[in-house]
């Protein structure tokens, strides 16, 4: 196809986006159709029954427990998640609400994000946001971050280059 050719498919695009394709060789290579099924799709038969969502709150997640995640130790290492930010991971437990006072400063400085991976209830959350009111908690189970990182405790602060109990201004 030569240039003129190009500019001309280009320029005659928008009239013909409503015109039917016609293929007129068929190289093989894989469909790309499954990539487009959920544009523009009609609505399923379930979800057009379903009118409202099913309400979930913050609440209706709480007891969560990470088995894999204790507090303790945890040895600093260096990691490659090239655009994870800063996240932390934290219980609430004593150590974990020590470490959450005496670092709230920096993670929020640093624009970090908590997962809360064991938290008994609403109030035990609740206590740790008391003690950290800038900072987003969030009740999560942390179970498959744990066996991905190979990590067994926490209070830990994760970024894209470290894992470690050490907060620093970055």
């Amino acid at each position: 196809m030569n240039k003129l050719m190009l500019v001309g498919a280009i320029v005659a695009w928008p009239f013909l986006s409503h015109a039917e394709l016609n293929v007129i060789a068929d190289l093989g290579g894989k469909s790309a159709a499954p990539f487009y099924e959920g544009i523009n799709a009609e609505p399923q038969q379930q979800q057009q029954q379903q009118s409202n969502p099913p309400d979930y709150s913050e609440g209706s997640v709480l007891p969560v427990a990470t088995p894999e995640l204790t507090p303790g130790i945890v040895e600093p290492r260096a990691l490659k998640l090239p655009g994870i930010g800063a996240l932390f991971l934290i219980g609430d437990d004593d150590q974990s609400q020590e470490w959450l006072s005496r670092n709230a400063e920096l993670l929020t400085h640093r624009g970090a994000v908590g997962m809360v991976v064991n938290v008994s209830s609403s109030a035990s959350l609740q206590q740790l946001r008391q003690i950290a009111p800038n900072l987003q908690l969030a009740p999560v189970c942390g179970s498959d971050l744990a066996r991905r990182l190979k990590l067994e405790h926490y209070p830990v602060l994760i970024t894209e280059h470290s894992l470690s109990q050490q907060v620093s201004a970055q």
